[in-house]
């Protein structure tokens, strides 16, 4: 299992410390300071079973520099929005854990995190 996290989210702070309360090992891995390649963005996605678009943070300073929010929700767009979270990682939504069993989840919430760790 990983963690995408950023240590100054309290959604992360809470999923990571949810995890270790639990006894679940995990791969902590700081996705700003490791930011993640267009391959294993498009991995993620897969894992969620998402398009780009579900996991940008569009209310980050970052997105409206870029006009994000202009870029077609379309496949003939996938490629730029994947690149865009490639570039500026902050965008990317958080926290998201990838599991041992090819799934991943964005651990938002608490009934998400419960399903993580079997309660």
């Amino acid at each position: 299992m990983e963690i995408w996290i950023n240590p100054a989210c309290s959604k992360c702070r809470t999923a990571a410390s949810t995890l270790d309360e639990a006894g679940n090992e995990y791969t902590q891995r700081r996705y700003l300071d490791d930011p993640p390649t267009v391959a294993e963005i498009e991995d993620v996605l897969a894992r969620l079973r998402l398009d780009p678009w579900h996991i940008a943070r569009m209310n980050e300073p970052i997105a409206k520099e870029i006009s994000l929010k202009d870029v077609p929700k379309d496949d003939a767009h996938r490629a730029d929005w994947v690149a865009a979270l490639a570039e500026h990682p902050k965008l990317i939504q958080r926290p998201i854990i990838t599991l041992d069993d090819g799934t991943a989840v964005v651990a938002r919430d608490d009934e998400t995190l419960a399903r993580i760790i079997g309660t």
